[in-house]
């Protein structure tokens, strides 16, 4: 149903001369990606969230209700702020589209669409493709893409490293063959925020409705801007957290940086969004990636490992060591969480936790003239200054889901 990016896996298998040939790329140095000859590409069947119905490891009752809380009624409702039945009534209703979109052919055709599957909703595109140039093309799909919904939109060429060397099937437990075409050229990446307000009372299920609301809004644009491209005349594939890993073709499509949390941060929203892809043939032109500094402010700052309850985040720096076999991908140097023990407290408090996100100093609202000094100072030799600001003015302080619920209509949006 869900799926933070960073909770993926390898499969143990051997990899093909193709995938050989594909290990190290001239992108690397400029996303800081190390990329060895032990590199194996992606099998969906050890994500966290698909071990968690088959690998009796990850899979618990507690993780069965985990998952069922989705469903409303079968949500366990607490006392406390954050967990009560508005809490879970708002989260619920912000992944209704993704949930939705998701279940449509999931029991007939064997299809968890955005998560497991690409997505097939579309109609019939153009017969006769478009003529321009890719510079053309690659500026109005920018422009189409805003339109149509994206925060923000970059453009990438197609690496086959991060596509998942199998698909798998929740019906009958098993890999199967992902279906995205060979012979794209281009990946076309959309982000959108992540509620900054709600975010703020993380840990709780309220927290959650900044999840779901960032994937329905993932959905609408990456749905609407891959029907622009087949209008055009050109092939389209339409990708969530399905069919290969969204970080990585997210920065080599130059919208955000690694960080310590293994997660993307953006210059606009920091690691508040949801990522979508669209494989294409349309031609276009790659976006080179960018540095504004994350890599040497997360040297530094320790705010999400010191946050996580579990320890997940490590506070070394990175390696290619990883924490089990078959969670982790394997042959890449970088910071990587224990997945295993993050997706444990996700299923102990009953919801999704982005405490990384929440105490991240990227994670402010930048429309702020004072954030974005911070931003600057983040980028060069004021960073340290920077830090101590953050937690001088207690910038990513956890606060109450009552404060979300009592700021009402009125004053929503406003610090």
């Amino acid at each position: 149903m869900i799926g933070l990016i960073h909770m993926v896996a390898i499969a143990p298998e051997k990899p093909s001369p193709a995938v050989k040939r594909a290990r190290a790329k001239p992108v690397d140095a400029k996303t800081g990606f190390e990329v060895t000859a032990e590199f194996e590409r992606f099998n969906q069947k050890y994500d966290m969230f698909n071990r968690a119905v088959w690998d009796d490891e990850v899979r618990s009752e507690r993780a069965r209700k985990f998952f069922e809380s989705y469903f409303t009624d079968l949500a366990t409702f607490r006392k406390v702020e954050g967990f009560q039945h508005r809490d879970y009534a708002l989260r619920n209703a912000a992944w209704y589209i993704a949930d939705f979109t998701s279940d449509l052919l999931e029991m007939s055709q064997d299809r968890k669409e955005g998560f497991l599957d690409t997505y097939t909703m579309f109609r019939e595109g153009a017969a006769r493709k478009t003529i321009a140039t890719a510079e053309e093309n690659t500026a109005e799909v920018k422009r189409a893409g805003r339109f149509l919904g994206a925060d923000a939109i970059g453009i990438c060429d197609y690496d086959e490293r991060w596509v998942y060397s199998h698909n798998f099937s929740r019906q009958k437990l098993t890999d199967k063959e992902t279906d995205l075409p060979q012979d794209l050229s281009h990946v076309v990446v959309i982000v959108n925020e992540m509620d900054h307000e709600t975010i703020k009372t993380v840990p709780s299920a309220l927290s959650g409705a900044a999840t779901g609301q960032g994937y329905s809004r993932d959905i609408i644009s990456v749905l609407s801007v891959t029907q622009y491209i087949r209008n055009l005349g050109y092939r389209a594939v339409a990708s969530l957290n399905d069919t290969a890993l969204s970080i990585p073709l997210a920065i080599q499509a130059g919208l955000g940086q690694y960080g310590r949390h293994g997660l993307i941060i953006t210059p606009e929203f920091g690691p508040r969004v949801r990522i979508a892809k669209i494989f294409t043939d349309l031609p276009l032109i790659a976006d080179e990636p960018i540095d504004f500094g994350v890599t040497e402010t997360c040297n530094l700052c320790r705010r999400c490992s010191n946050g996580c309850p579990v320890k997940a985040i490590p506070y070394d720096a990175p390696k290619f060591e990883i924490h089990d076999g078959i969670s982790h991908l394997k042959g890449v140097k970088k910071w990587t969480i224990n997945a295993k023990q993050c997706f444990k407290f996700w299923v102990n408090q009953g919801t999704d936790c982005s405490i990384c996100i929440r105490v991240c100093p990227y994670n402010k609202d930048f429309s702020k003239r004072f954030n974005r000094l911070l931003r600057w100072m983040l980028s060069n030799r004021w960073r340290r200054l920077a830090l101590w600001l953050d937690s001088k003015l207690k910038y990513g302080e956890r606060k109450t889901a009552g404060w979300w619920w009592r700021r009402g209509a009125q004053g929503y949006g406003r610090q």
